[in-house]
């Protein structure tokens, strides 16, 4: 007979679970630590083994026949803690609705349960692994049985050997008993030979086998550790019945009926509600709409190599109306084009593997040409993960993707953007429980990776097919998903749209005056060296002013400035947010910040941005990123466009490069307030909408309210904190974290808070309502229905906690101003009239290229989709501005 028999120590998960996790709580403030990690801990473990036959073994309440044997077993440990017991009925209900047996006798310990059955299990040729952190159970182990620790990560700390249990305890796990009634063990209260401890207990079993034979020859052991010995004798074979775990019990369940049995979802579904454990709550809803079977991992695809084999197959695609398509492609050559009209039948079409010994490919222009027309059809409908990726790999060679209806990307993406990766590699892993090749895997990494071209034909169509073939098995397993929670909507109508205009407006690309560059680089350079000299001059001494280590020396040890924050290696903090604060009354620090921050402009646009530029358009393309942020916000890199500073003279003198090109001018349309927009209408706050409504300038008016004084006496600085209280407030800033940023004391501060809110409390409700509904379900949504889930807010660190809680009430707002903007983008992308283009977006702006006769019309026409791209409680409202460079424009 063979087969797997799986046991688990339930009592030590439950313990560990409940000390990693102590301060977890349902929604009606009970404890629910111990429950989330013993059930968290069950299901990992069951994801990575499948056993045949599987019980959980808990020890009963109250006292074992090892108490009447020694009284003082056990006694030194303090009662179990209260708030322990309360989970315990929760936790096994749980288990038992997953399906799982569980196992508890009165009067004997889990670990007689689990040895009598992990005998029996290996009598009838079973193979046993025993999951615990208890180390009394490695006497168990055998060339039958193992144990396993979860909360170890090494070598996923497998005791699989006899050999293994010697190198860890030094001696055999038929010595194991004895060692522990010599050695002694703390946790049980089992004293052992006075001073002995498991150096010396290995010692004497290897010279003497067993503990009779240790009693027998205890007069061979000189000094002190002999005189315990033979101080202990009466007691040591009462301590080796205790540390004896007993495999010969009569107990009425065999490994055959430990059985998994089909979960009762309705009862778990009621137990995960009352718990708060909203993400297994949305696994069962998940499992809801599983497939009827486990998605099956990739295993080859076909090449093709002759015309024949690709006119036949590119007939079957265009019967079956979709297919899912990648591309290998290296700096604008295309290398290759997978294609998979199934899951199951996907091929690779080389076009131009060059390497050495290279399978003879068809005519890559002739290819091209034959797949044009399938690629162009809009009605035909397609398939695949990063598809503006694609796209520019296919219109480098002429084609225009069309008729893209999923992109397995932003499809998991959209269902949990907080995941940091969302390639089809974990994407697979993650919901499709699947194992791919991963590109380094194939090409290399680094400098020595290779190229798509330099890569073996069939290894590369192996590759990119199985690409192809897991987004068709991504979309049928997430867009389900995305419908049941109503998130459909954001990857249809926002998300996916978007993709053939960034791509667009990437292609597109930025000019740049590199000649202004090089001026304003030399202005930097200047300035650098001003503001370095001026600082040398206040510290009495040269030092490099790019070190932390030497400002940290000048700072604080020569000028004796205060230490506001320490590194956790316990030295002086100068992070820029430090340094911030202490220059509002020291000049040194801020000679050090203005150096950085000239420095951070001259080397990430005046001296690089002229390298970037494309020799064949003659412009800088950025790449949008709609995958990254969790809010929902792009992001751009190589260069990254949207960090330029608008505040100051040295970044709107950048902003200048930023020009048209001849007989053209650009246009910039920025959103007026956007996120305080959203939160009046999400907020209701009369008071707010009303000061809309009425087209006063909020910062203003709310300047009047805090200053008690009338609107038109309100002056600039009034209006500059005014404003920091209504940006500040918004995203969950404290009166603390005020303080600091406008450099008033926290009375100050609290003042006016308590006036802010005063004057809007539906918004101090609104985010009361945030916070709370975020613990609650777990995350909070856009308008739209974006989501972002908030794992953090269970988190044990207060500050994740906290600022996982100012997410909460700062997202929906952030995010619903990424879903309106990108909405419009879209809108005006397909309405603009021939040589306009948008080439950049930042944040809240676009950035358009127009023909110089149409710019007012193309600002007028911004400004109308813009404006129309949400229907709010209020109108939004958006300022354009036209000019020959981006700072004139905007």
């Amino acid at each position: 007979m063979s087969g797997q028999l799986l046991l688990v120590d339930g009592s030590s998960y439950l313990h560990r679970a409940y000390h990693a996790l102590s301060e977890l709580t349902g929604p009606d403030g009970r404890p629910t630590g111990a429950i989330y990690g013993v059930v968290g801990m069950l299901k990992s473990l069951l994801a990575t083994q499948t056993p045949d036959y599987f019980a959980v073994v808990f020890d009963p309440p109250g006292k074992t026949f090892r108490h009447e044997i020694y009284p003082e077993y056990k006694a030194h440990r303090p009662p179990t803690p209260q708030d322990l017991k309360q989970q315990f009925e929760v936790t096994r209900r749980i288990i038992e609705a997953l399906g799982y047996p569980v196992l508890q006798y009165k009067g004997i310990e889990a670990d007689d349960v689990i040895g009598t059955l992990a005998r029996r299990g290996a009598n009838k040729g079973f193979g046993v692994l025993i999951s615990t952190g208890d180390k009394d159970l490695a006497q168990l182990v055998s060339d039958k049985v193992r144990l396993i620790d979860t909360m170890k990560k090494k070598g996923g700390a497998l005791t699989d050997s006899i050999d293994a249990v010697k190198e860890k305890f030094g001696v055999r796990p038929d010595q194991i008993a004895d060692y522990l009634a010599l050695a002694g063990d703390a946790s049980d209260g089992i004293p052992g030979v006075a001073g002995v401890g498991p150096k010396t207990a290995a010692k004497w079993l290897g010279s003497w086998e067993t503990l009779a034979g240790v009693m027998e020859n205890a007069a061979a052991v000189k000094g002190k550790a002999g005189e315990a010995l033979q101080a202990a004798q009466p007691m040591l074979e009462t301590y080796r019945r205790l540390t004896t775990i007993y495999c010969d019990l009569d107990l009425d369940r065999d490994p055959e009926s430990l059985t998994i049995e089909p979960a009762d979802v309705d009862e778990l579904r009621g137990l995960y509600e009352a718990c708060g454990f909203r993400s297994w709550l949305a696994d069962l809803a998940a499992d809801d709409l599983a497939p009827d079977e486990a998605a099956a991992p990739f295993s080859a695809c076909r090449l093709i190599l002759t015309e024949a084999s690709l006119r036949q197959y590119l007939e079957k695609l265009g019967k079956a109306g979709r297919f899912a398509l990648d591309v290998a492609a290296d700096d604008g050559r295309v290398a290759g084009i997978a294609l998979a009209a199934s899951p199951g039948d996907a091929v690779y079409l080389p076009l131009a593997h060059d390497y050495p010994g290279a399978p003879r490919q068809l005519p890559s222009e002739q290819c091209v040409k034959q797949l044009a027309p399938l690629l162009q059809d809009a009605q035909c409908a397609k398939c695949g993960c990063d598809v503006k990726r694609i796209m520019h790999a296919l219109e480098d060679c002429g084609v225009t993707l069309r008729g893209v209806e999923h992109d397995s990307m932003l499809a998991s993406y959209v269902h949990d953007s907080v995941a940091t990766d969302h390639d089809v590699n974990q994407a697979a892993g993650k919901y499709l429980g699947l194992e791919t090749v991963t590109f380094e895997s194939i090409a290399g990494k680094g400098v020595k990776q290779k190229p798509a071209s330099a890569i073996a034909v069939k290894t590369a169509g192996d590759y990119w097919a199985q690409r192809a073939a897991v987004s068709l098995q991504l979309k049928d397993f997430l867009l389900p998903r995305l419908e049941r929670d109503k998130r459909a909507r954001v990857y249809r109508e926002i998300e996916l749209p978007l993709v053939p205009v960034l791509a667009a407006i990437e292609r597109k690309g930025v000019l740049i005056d590199g000649e202004a560059l090089a001026r304003q680089g030399e202005e930097l350079e200047q300035g650098m060296h001003k503001t370095q000299e001026e600082a040398f001059a206040l510290a009495g001494a040269e030092f490099n002013i790019s070190s932390p280590k030497q400002i940290q020396s000048i700072l604080y040890e020569q000028a004796g400035l205060p230490v506001l924050k320490k590194t956790p290696g316990g030295q002086p903090s100068t992070a820029e947010e430090v340094l911030q604060q202490l220059a509002g009354e020291f000049d040194l620090p801020r000679l050090i910040l203005e150096h950085r921050a000239l420095s951070k402009l001259k080397l990430t646009y005046t001296d690089k941005l002229p390298l970037m530029v494309n020799p064949n358009s003659g412009r800088v393309h950025t790449s949008y990123h709609q995958a990254v942020t969790a809010t929902g916000r792009l992001s751009s890199s190589s260069p990254n466009l949207q960090n330029i500073p608008v505040r100051t003279p040295a970044g709107r003198r950048i902003r200048r490069a930023f020009i048209a090109a001849d007989g053209h001018r650009l246009v910039a349309v920025d959103y007026s307030q956007i996120e305080m927009r959203i939160m009046a209408h999400l907020s209701g706050d009369a008071a707010l909408l009303e000061g809309f409504a009425g087209g006063d300038d909020v910062h203003t008016t709310t300047a009047a309210e805090v200053f008690e004084c009338p609107v038109g006496e309100v002056n600039a600085d009034q209006r500059r904190i005014a404003k920091a209280i209504n940006f500040g407030l918004i995203y969950g800033m404290s009166a603390y974290g005020l303080a600091r940023q406008l450099n008033l004391s926290r009375t100050e501060a609290a003042k006016y808070v308590k006036k802010y809110f005063e004057r809007y409390p539906a918004v101090r409700d609104y985010m009361d309502k945030m916070r709370a509904l975020a613990h609650e379900q777990g995350f909070v949504e856009t308008i739209f229905g974006r989501r972002l889930y908030l794992p953090d807010l269970k988190s044990r660190n207060p500050a994740l906690r906290r600022y996982a809680e100012r997410t909460a009430i700062n997202a929906p707002m952030q995010g619903s101003a990424a879903d309106i903007i990108k909405r419009a983008m879209t809108d005006i992308h397909h309405s603009l009239p021939a040589g306009a283009s948008i080439i950049m977006q930042v944040h809240d702006e676009l950035v358009l290229e127009v023909p110089q006769d149409k710019a007012a019309e193309v600002a007028e026409l911004c400004r109308e989709k813009m404006n129309r791209a949400a229907e709010l409680k209020l109108p939004l409202a958006t300022v354009a501005g036209i000019g020959d460079n981006w700072d004139e424009a905007h």
